[in-house]
């Protein structure tokens, strides 16, 4: 089953990089393609769909289980480099991935939050707080799976 969702999730990321040189996607493209990774970690996590599903709206659970699942996402995204989160993978992401008018104000709060991960040795803890302050400093531009 790891494998099938690895090759998926391969798959997604080799059409995502592929198109991004055309055009960057719109936001419900954004959304969509997490779609995967949102499932698989959640699964891991042993969340539900009604505790993950409002993340892009500030709901953080402040619980084990939701920061591991953030982590996860971080790192199926490529956002994590060993057991730190790679802020300038982050930005090279939203430089390749996100819509013109996005991508000043994320790349304005990823800036913003890259101290936060220094303050947790623990990645699900740094992946968790430095999602929570993206999303506190910009909500409108916010997107998680």
């Amino acid at each position: 089953m790891y494998s099938i969702n690895c090759f998926i999730f391969s798959v997604i990321l080799i059409v995502m990089f592929d198109n991004c040189f055309v055009y960057s996607m719109t936001r419900e493209q954004i959304k969509n393609s997490g779609k995967l990774i949102k499932k698989t970690c959640s699964a891991k996590n042993d969340l539900t769909e009604d505790e993950v599903k409002d993340v892009d709206k500030g709901k953080f659970i402040e619980k084990k289980d939701f920061m591991c699942y953030i982590a996860c996402v971080y790192k199926m995204g490529q956002s994590v480099k060993g057991s730190t989160i790679n802020h300038d993978m982050m930005l090279r992401q939203v430089d390749m991935m996100f819509p013109n008018d996005m991508k000043a104000p994320v790349k304005s709060a990823i800036e913003h939050c890259r101290p936060v991960a220094k303050n947790y040795k623990d990645l699900c803890e740094a992946s968790y707080w430095t999602a929570k302050c993206i999303y506190d400093f910009d909500p409108a531009n916010f997107m998680f799976p």
